[in-house]
């Protein structure tokens, strides 16, 4: 029985592209998994606290000399670890904010990132497959006037790929914003086209990552 953690950082509840393509994406897989399990965050709901003080020196410190403060930063980061390393896949809404990730998925990988278990070498989360759903307003493609301000999937590419060990798999729907701007209805045609081909790469990587995890 394979195991989904499915997180979402959109900060809307309804009409955000990436929480309509992770959706569609579990879908296809749950219905490949009738008997899964699926452990659901959502991120912007539900905002996990900052990494502070505490939880940066919990891990380093000797468990006798701990306080209280450093216990409960630790517990929590222990329970985000253990929900990462039980899981054998990971699915992540990450829709493009100011440039980068939401806020709210940032403060899940600072807490889950423990160096020396689930981050560095020897990551006890290696190879785990993820699919991030990077969607964006506009357009950062390779060749767009804008391609030097994409800050969202490198980043993710190498805290997730780099620091956490992962496979990553992207799922990019582009210019979402073209039915709401009117400034750019010329891209209305190219925008559906990326919202349709983001569902469907959801739907088959879903089945393909639930064929593979079966076998």
């Amino acid at each position: 029985m394979a195991t989904l953690l499915h997180l979402d950082s959109s900060a809307l509840p309804q009409g955000s592209a990436s929480r309509d393509v992770t959706a569609t994406f579990r879908k296809a897989w749950e219905e490949q998994h009738p008997e899964g399990k699926v452990v659901y965050r959502d991120l912007a709901a539900e905002p996990l606290p900052h990494l502070t003080a505490a939880g940066v020196s919990a891990p380093f410190t000797d468990p006798a000399d701990r306080t209280e403060e450093q216990n409960a930063a630790l517990a929590l980061r222990t329970e985000l670890a253990e929900e990462l390393e039980n899981a054998d896949a990971v699915l992540i809404g990450a829709p493009m904010y100011n440039l980068t990730i939401p806020s709210s998925l940032k403060a899940w990988l600072d807490q889950v990132i423990i160096m020396g278990r689930t981050g560095g070498e020897n990551s006890s989360v290696a190879g785990k497959p993820v699919t991030v759903v990077a969607s964006r307003g506009g357009s950062y493609a390779p060749g767009t006037p804008r391609e030097g301000f994409e800050f969202a999937t490198n980043y993710l590419e190498k805290v997730l790929g780099g620091l956490l060990g992962l496979k990553v798999d992207l799922i990019v729907p582009e210019l979402t914003r073209a039915r709401s701007v009117p400034a750019m209805a010329d891209l209305i045609g190219k925008s559906d086209a990326s919202r349709e081909k983001a569902h469907e790469e959801a739907a088959a990587k879903a089945k393909a990552l639930a064929a593979q995890l079966s076998a």
